[in-house]
């Protein structure tokens, strides 16, 4: 059965806190050492404990005894590294004293999260967070990055026919490109380690415990690929109890899901280990009329295996990760909704040719159907091996992750979007090869003093080897391009961030990470003759750029009451330099390196527990201006549309965030989140366009956009419990394209789903019974147009990716626990 600390109850006594330089550590060294800092250095109460599962539950009365206030006092030191002595208290006595503590009714619990490296409950923590727990989105059917959106209003997802193609955003910003040669402006680390490239992110989230998404530039601690936030991923650890679960999943539309895993002690008190795999197949949502295939599918199969050693003589412990996921993706290029075109004015030009040529399929806006003679899909391995280590060093923490990481990636594409040969028949096939190797070392002081600290060095080099030929084929006439082209990439750092506590309510926060980025490529193209999306031959050319930059952070934290916590902060934000490195580059005018795109923001922000913990509010406003935002740009090449990478010019996001979650009685939960976000486009360089760029919405963000579960839990038999949940999300239209087209433009839909479980805590049996979409909404999360940047009158035609629920489908989920 999962416990409050994850699907293993991993709750470590002790927990590495972080790190930081020479200087830092001999001055922190000077006051560990004396009788005041010893004297704070001593067990951490509960609310120090290190991270667990950040499942919000309704804590349940244990007592009718009112709860015993303690007046707050200044953070009190938590153990810095592992110890085998006996003061340390052990998990089991932890989750004891917890559970120990008089609670007069029900109220939510408070996660205890890393967002800045350091074990702390989220409603202390000064940034904008939402958590989400992996066991609950998993159980609603949410099992990657892109689901996840759906349950973070500030953060959203471009969708592709390949993991090449799709990148996130947050409050309005990310990167979205296939270009090796440029990084995502939204992080994703996974268990400390961060993923460079945006393709690597689209990943099962299977065994994961919870998910961070921290908004707002965040490159102080992770990096200079945060500049617009982090999405961090913790999944589950190692446990010295044998546990174990079975997970099987099966949903209407041909989706199979299985899950399992096991964890326990392999060398008592000095090994433990955990096994877990996945494996899921979906046929698709989307026909194919050609050949009467379903499309628009995915198959996954991969594991993770953890290994926990701690030595029972040495204040060291060590975690040895590995992970390989392979994955399948049938995603066509497009499932065309309209065959008309609309241009400045109002013109709608249509496009009958075309629409005789997709017949039988007949374009709408809610279209499943394809007609394509090529079977589009990708194939994915993603990979790696880390190893972290944490040891107590005169009372900080000295913390070690060293990690390599592995990309190949395999994609075909019916281009052209159609079976008849009297079009053109263009076919895309492109490979990549990607490897990354990081080094992390960073050293944090103990809670408890003056100053508290983390600070290290960084360092991750990366190398990307692609191919991608395009071919097509009119009667007798073919024309090819094969291009070959790579980019290498070093990224070096040092960081620093400190909480001055002024008083034991009042803290000052500041820090900074100097970068430096080297960054090169290669690139050539052989084509037989310019055509249709494929631009002249290009000799073997290279490129090469080094260039500094920072991030920095400083703010104020003031408690203004027990149960408030409010903050202040400026973030400066940076990613490094780029280059648009893809197949139809033409160096002579492309070869530019594009300038870094830096980011200045201010926010405000009170985190607040009301209604004696039944109630944790969060409320943040922000306003955030982003320089030489790196975007991708539209162009036709032939009659085809090539995206182009560009410094797109001054973007402005600004907004307000609120998330709540309430336990409104014993038996009934509520939880929520919305946002709203203006993010234009104040200044442009790009020119040579339809379309008036400046003021004009930054695409895949909605002004608007919300969602809300309720939860109503009753026993039943004696025996069993039941939940009935119930959720609803809701955004204002969305603007998908820099171009700015009408015709791709999402209108303001809703969802709303249910479910349905059946628990037996004692037997470790959970029964969910799930429908998605129940009013059966139909919507895109990508709309693209094929004649938007073409002269004014030419015929073009308009096509969207279909998310997994467009149109209403259930399911039921099985877990057991033993």
């Amino acid at each position: 059965m999962k416990s409050k600390t994850g699907y293993f109850g991993w709750t470590p006594a002790r927990r590495p806190m972080g790190c930081v330089s020479l200087v830092a550590l001999l001055a922190g060294s000077l006051i560990a050492s004396s009788p005041a800092s010893a004297q704070n250095q001593g067990a951490a109460p509960p609310e120090q404990a290190p991270p667990h599962a950040t499942k919000t539950t309704v804590k349940k009365p244990n007592a009718k005894r009112p709860p015993v206030k303690k007046p707050r006092a200044t953070r009190q030191a938590t153990p810095a590294a592992p110890t085998n002595s006996a003061a340390a208290p052990a998990p089991s006595q932890l989750q004891a004293q917890a559970s120990a503590a008089p609670v007069a009714n029900a109220h939510v619990e408070d996660v205890v999260i890393t967002a800045t490296l350091l074990p702390e409950k989220a409603q202390k923590v000064p940034v904008a967070v939402t958590v989400v727990d992996g066991a609950q989105a998993a159980q609603a059917n949410l099992n990657t990055i892109n689901d996840i959106t759906q349950l973070v209003p500030s953060l959203n997802f471009r969708d592709g026919a390949s993991n090449k193609d799709q990148g996130l955003f947050i409050r309005g910003v990310g990167t979205v490109t296939t270009s090796p040669g440029a990084e995502p402006s939204v992080s994703t680390v996974v268990d400390g380690v961060a993923l460079a490239r945006p393709g690597q992110a689209t990943l099962d989230l299977f065994d994961v415990e919870r998910i961070e998404v921290l908004k707002g530039p965040q490159g102080t601690l992770f990096g200079k690929n945060a500049s617009a936030g982090v999405v961090n991923v913790t999944t589950a650890q190692p446990t010295s109890e044998f546990r174990g679960y079975g997970d099987a999943s099966w949903y209407s539309g041909g989706e199979k899901r299985f899950k399992a895993g096991v964890s326990g002690a392999l060398v008592p008190g000095v090994v433990n280990g955990l096994l877990s795999v996945v494996g899921t197949d979906y046929d698709g949502n989307v026909a194919n009329v050609y050949n009467g295939d379903k499309v628009n599918g995915s198959s996954h199969y991969g594991a993770r295996a953890k290994f926990e050693i701690t030595p029972q003589t040495s204040d060291l412990r060590a975690l040895l990760t590995l992970d390989y996921l392979h994955t399948r993706e049938t995603n066509p290029t497009g499932v065309v909704t309209s065959t008309n075109t609309t241009y400045p004015g109002g013109v709608i030009t249509p496009n009958p040719t075309f629409a005789s040529l997709l017949s039988p399929v007949v374009a709408s806006s809610s279209n499943r159907s394809i007609n394509a003679n090529t079977f589009t899909h990708a194939d994915d391995d993603n990979g790696g091996v880390s190893l972290q280590l944490d040891y107590a060093l005169l009372g900080h923490t000295l913390t070690s992750i060293t990690a390599y990481r592995f990309w190949k990636n395999e994609q075909f594409q019916d281009f052209d979007r159609t079976s008849n040969p009297a079009n053109k028949q263009v076919v895309d096939h492109g490979t990549l090869d990607f490897n990354q190797v990081s080094e992390e070392l960073r050293l944090a002081s103990a809670r408890g003093q003056f100053i508290e600290y983390v600070a290290g060095l960084y360092v991750l080099h990366s190398e990307d080897s692609e191919t991608y030929r395009r071919t097509d084929t009119l009667g007798a006439t073919t024309n090819t391009g094969f291009a070959s082209y790579g980019v290498t990439n070093t990224n070096i750092a040092a960081f620093n961030e400190n909480t001055i506590n002024f008083t034991p309510v009042f803290r000052g926060i500041a820090g900074a990470r100097v970068i430096g980025d080297d960054l090169g490529y290669r690139h050539e193209r052989q084509s037989t003759a310019a055509d249709t999306g494929i631009a002249v031959s290009s000799p073997y050319t290279t490129g090469h750029t080094f260039k500094t930059g920072y991030a920095a952070r400083a703010g104020l934290e003031y408690d203004a009451t027990d149960w408030a916590t409010t903050y202040a902060t400026y973030s400066h934000g940076y990613k490094g330099p780029a280059y648009n490195v893809f197949f139809n580059m033409v160096p002579a005018t492309q070869g530019k390196v594009l300038a870094p795109e830096t980011s200045n923001s201010f926010e405000i922000g009170a985190k607040t527990k009301l209604f004696d913990n039944r109630v944790l509010l969060n409320l943040a406003a922000f306003h955030t201006v982003f320089d030489n935002y790196q975007a991708n740009f539209p162009n036709l090449i032939g009659g085809a549309v090539v995206t182009n990478l560009v410094n797109a010019g001054t973007v402005t996001s600004q907004g307000v965030e609120a998330d709540f979650n309430a336990a409104v009685t014993d038996e009934l939960s509520l939880k929520g989140a919305a946002a709203y976000t203006d993010a234009a486009i104040t200044s442009t360089s790009v020119i040579g366009r339809n379309w008036p760029i400046k003021g004009g919405m930054v695409p895949f963000t909605p002004k608007w956009k919300a969602n809300v579960r309720a939860d109503y839990t009753l026993p039943w038999l004696e025996k069993y419990s039941v939940d009935f949940g119930t959720a609803l999300r809701w955004q204002s239209k969305v603007q998908y394209d820099l171009s700015e087209s009408p015709d791709t433009i999402q209108k303001a839909y809703g969802i709303w789903d249910a479910d349905v479980t059946i628990s037996d805590a004692n037997a470790g049996l959970k029964v969910a019974f799930l429908v998605k979409n129940i009013l059966n909404t139909s919507y895109a999360t990508y709309l693209q147009s094929q004649g938007a940047t073409a002269v004014p009158g030419t015929a073009g035609y308009v096509y969207r990716w279909v998310p997994r629920d467009d149109g209403r489908y259930f399911g039921v989920n099985i877990r057991k626990e033993f």
